[in-house]
């Protein structure tokens, strides 16, 4: 796996496909990125990243500077062309255009920075089987906890961490079935697949509410 940025989602990111024993070969700040076939110590360097994170001083450590590790200094936009398995934009927007969608050799992309791959490349993407995993779905996480604690307010409640868990689980495990199905039973991409599922819950949520010529209707 190849990672396009280490702040608050990339480095969180890399750590959980680290522990899960993912080999994550590179990731990258705003001055670089770092590589390594063989797989890079994710550990070490955040915590080389963040060690003094507490005097505001994040961004000034440089990714490529750490010495716990023997890794290769890349470019970020050699970082998005490395021969991976997947690869993980987490940074900006527009970092996959159709100037650079030809030379990614990842077999899937999944979009965790928003509007990362831009729609033309997309379709170039998938022409050649690319598969993008669009930010609607696998960001889809974070705002759903945030409606999670929201309900809690709501309710005067306090769920514990494991609680949360699982119910963040259930509700992406079946997000990602029902986007999957679509692809499949509409021969479409990911992407759109993703479109299709959101307008079908608000067609859903609009016909429980009742249509505006259904109202004038009944006065």
């Amino acid at each position: 796996m190849a990672i396009q940025g280490f702040g608050n989602a990339g480095a969180e990111l890399a750590t959980l496909l680290y522990d899960a024993g993912f080999k994550v070969v590179a990731v990258s700040d705003s001055k670089g990125a770092v590589y390594d076939a063989e797989g890079l110590d994710v550990p070490a360097l955040r915590e080389y990243k963040t060690h003094d994170e507490a005097n505001g001083v994040y961004d000034a450590y440089s990714l490529r500077d750490c010495k716990d590790g023997s890794f290769e200094s890349i470019s970020n936009e050699e970082l998005l062309e490395l021969d991976v398995d997947f690869l993980i934009p987490a940074a900006l927007e527009n970092q996959i255009t159709e100037e650079n969608a030809d030379a990614i050799r990842a077999k899937v992309i999944f979009e965790v920075a928003n509007g990362p791959v831009t729609n033309p490349a997309a379709k170039m993407l998938e022409e050649r089987d690319v598969a993008v995993m669009p930010g609607i779905l696998v960001n889809a996480g974070g705002v759903t906890v945030s409606y999670f604690e929201w309900v809690q307010n709501r309710g005067g409640e306090r769920w514990s961490e494991e609680d949360v868990r699982e119910r963040l689980d259930v509700r992406m495990r079946g997000a990602f079935d029902r986007v999957r199905n679509s692809r499949k039973e509409r021969g479409v991409s990911w992407r759109v697949a993703a479109y299709v599922v959101a307008l079908e819950h608000l067609n859903e949520a609009l016909k429980a509410q009742g249509t505006r010529e259904y109202y004038e209707s009944k006065v």
